[in-house]
């Protein structure tokens, strides 16, 4: 009796097309029950606040109606309610009252974390981000640490705010790729110990993907240490890059201590030369990053005033930014903008 053979055979393709088969069918399925568990959990936070609204008890984190509904529940139907999780379904159906916005994108786990935010812009930013960005549980936890939503927003009008957070960070042009401060934490490198800028690219290239995924989406590493010859003498850029949304090169110089005008000057330096020698057709202008460990507003505007050239300045921190302080910057930031409104006559 001849064995059959399965090595590139006809055999062998019929092998891999039922595989692929049964692949996309259990990620359907597990979608599938993702979206179930999630519909689920907003309709037992719904019954929930209508108990609380027939009059009998507000559910505060620590009351007795979430302990005693937690203990209950998991006695019936086993594993899956502890206190916070029944917390945060009710958060679920407070934060999300029409169950069609909720995204089958995300999982439960997802929105576990989003809830944890206290803000509903932040809650609807980090929903929107998520599902347009496709970030797992882990790099969401991380954007939601390095305070992603507040850095975006401080940048932003309050009009801008909003927007931001009923629609998530969409980039447009180069100014929308400016995050205040960029937070390099994933370096690991002590706020205490000092780094020659060699070395602090060196630690950005041993951890590349962690600093693309803070740099955001659409940015395609090219070199490090990019050679332009110019007039005899050659000059180095630090990281080069190529955004496929906004089509253009992005380069990168890495500055250890303050952002001066000889900085800016030499990206001016970099970015004619691009321009002249590396654009082809259909490629947008470039857009040139200098980050610093400090950066002082007015030489920024007396030194950027009469370039024409795309230059980003921004701060870098090597640690988490305090979220107290941050949140409390963004609060002026409505505010004041409220009280401008209100000041032109609502205008």
């Amino acid at each position: 009796m001849s064995k059959v053979t399965t090595q590139n055979t006809p055999y062998e393709g019929l092998l891999q097309e039922i595989g692929q088969a049964l692949h996309t069918a259990r990620q359907q399925a597990a979608q599938a029950v993702n979206t179930l568990l999630v519909q689920t959990y907003w309709h037992i936070g719904q019954h929930i606040v209508e108990f609380e609204q027939g009059g009998k008890e507000k559910a505060d984190y620590g009351s007795s109606l979430l302990d005693r509904l937690s203990r209950d529940l998991t006695q019936r139907y086993g594993k899956g309610f502890g206190r916070s999780n029944v917390f945060y379904m009710r958060k679920l159906y407070l934060s999300f009252q029409n169950s069609g916005t909720l995204s089958h994108k995300l999982t439960w786990s997802h929105y576990y974390e989003i809830l944890k935010a206290d803000d509903p812009l932040e809650i609807s930013f980090y929903t929107q981000q998520t599902a347009r960005e496709g970030w797992s549980v882990r790099e969401l936890k991380r954007q939601m640490k390095s305070m992603l939503f507040h850095r975006l927003a401080l940048s932003k009008d309050k009009a801008g705010v909003l927007q931001l957070a009923s629609q998530g960070h969409d980039i447009e042009e180069a100014e929308d790729l400016l995050k205040e401060p960029f937070v390099l934490e994933f370096l690991n490198i002590p706020q205490s110990h000092t780094l020659t800028e060699t070395q602090l690219e060196q630690k950005i290239i041993d951890h590349l993907q962690h600093f693309i995924l803070e740099l955001g989406k659409g940015f395609a590493f090219i070199a490090r240490q990019y050679r332009m010859s110019i007039g005899g003498k050659h000059f180095y850029a630090d990281l080069l890059f190529y955004h496929r949304i906004l089509k253009c090169f992005v380069v990168i110089d890495l500055k250890r201590g303050t952002i001066d005008h000889q900085d800016i000057g030499q990206m001016n330096l970099y970015l004619n030369y691009f321009t002249k020698e590396e654009n082809v057709e259909g490629d947008n202008q470039p857009v040139g990053i200098i980050l610093g460990a400090y950066k002082d507003h007015f030489l920024v505007e007396y030194a950027t005033g009469s370039i024409t050239n795309q230059i980003l300045l921004a701060k870098y921190l090597l640690y988490l930014p305090d979220k107290g302080q941050l949140g409390r910057q963004l609060e002026r930031l409505l505010g004041d903008a409220d009280d401008g409104v209100d000041g032109n006559g609502g205008g």
